[in-house]
């Protein structure tokens, strides 16, 4: 119907549209070989993601169980709504300064509230079809903010490095720098 509504130029319908992917699969056939995959697929991704969430957790302020349940609800939401038959999705290590600055201005209701409302701000930009604009991202702008989280998270660890207990973490760089220098060996 999709191919039909393409080929005759007609624009697809708003169900076309948005119909999470799974419905799709589930419509068009779901055999016990596809079934054997996908569950050594999730298995594997499970593997990796879960010991992450957990670290991250733990980095950003959590407890590891928090991590675990966000993990664990997060790949289900995913796997749900997701809008493709090769779905992506799982923890990344660029969260832990937005999650660990959250947690400590506002406490985990606050980070409840942020992610509650980051998923409505995605679900109306999915909605409005905006992520066709992301080409028109230069790519020194992603390296940049890249090397810009790794930095920051570089900085949170130096403290581990040295044995320190830092007042307010995370924070600035040359704040959180000064301590450690008076720390170092000479």
């Amino acid at each position: 119907m999709k191919d039909q509504a393409r080929q005759t130029g007609d624009t697809p319908s708003f169900a076309e549209l948005y119909t999470p992917k799974l419905v799709t699969v589930l419509r068009e056939g779901y055999g016990p070989a596809q079934l054997r995959a996908d569950a050594l697929a999730g298995l594997t991704v499970a593997i990796v993601a879960l010991p992450l969430s957990m670290a991250i957790a733990i980095a950003s302020g959590a407890t590891p169980a928090q991590g675990l349940y966000t993990a664990i609800v997060g790949g289900f939401l995913v796997s749900l709504l997701g809008g493709s038959r090769f779905q992506i999705g799982g923890p990344a290590g660029a969260f832990i300064v937005l999650v660990a600055a959250t947690l400590a201005q506002h406490g985990m209701d606050g980070l409840i509230l942020a992610t509650f409302l980051s998923g409505l701000m995605l679900a109306a930009a999915g909605f409005l079809r905006l992520g066709t604009f992301i080409k028109f991202i230069p790519f020194p702008v992603t390296v940049g903010f890249t090397a810009g989280i790794a930095v920051i998270i570089f900085a949170s660890q130096i403290k581990e490095l040295f044995g320190l207990t830092l007042e307010h973490e995370p924070g600035a760089l040359l704040a959180n720098s000064r301590p450690c220098g008076r720390r170092a060996p000479a």
